[in-house]
């Protein structure tokens, strides 16, 4: 997809699978977080982050990946793991500013 992405865009995917080209891995959207922020009034886009749940055994190491997501488009997304409490999942992080 060329054009700009924004939250709504990912909306329609929470619970869909995203599945990254070429790791073996499967991610689920949990929840697209479109917190408002400061300074970012009038631009084509608000900041918003993805955040999607894997298996707690195979971190996907962070970089960009080509993700199908179930039922939907592909996206180039960077994909970053982050610090996740509970030992029976790892969340991963997608940013867009």
């Amino acid at each position: 997809m060329s054009q700009v992405l924004t939250a709504d865009d990912f909306m329609p995917f929470i619970g869909k699978t995203f599945t990254p080209k070429g790791p073996n891995a499967v991610l689920t959207l949990t929840s697209v977080d479109t917190k408002a922020s400061a300074g970012w009034e009038g631009m084509t886009r608000q900041p918003f982050t993805l955040i999607l749940r894997g298996p707690p055994d195979d971190v996907l190491p962070e970089g960009l990946y080509d993700v199908a997501v179930e039922d939907g488009p592909e996206f180039a997304l960077y994909i970053i793991p982050i610090q996740t409490m509970s030992r029976d999942r790892q969340d991963y992080q997608v940013v867009f500013n």
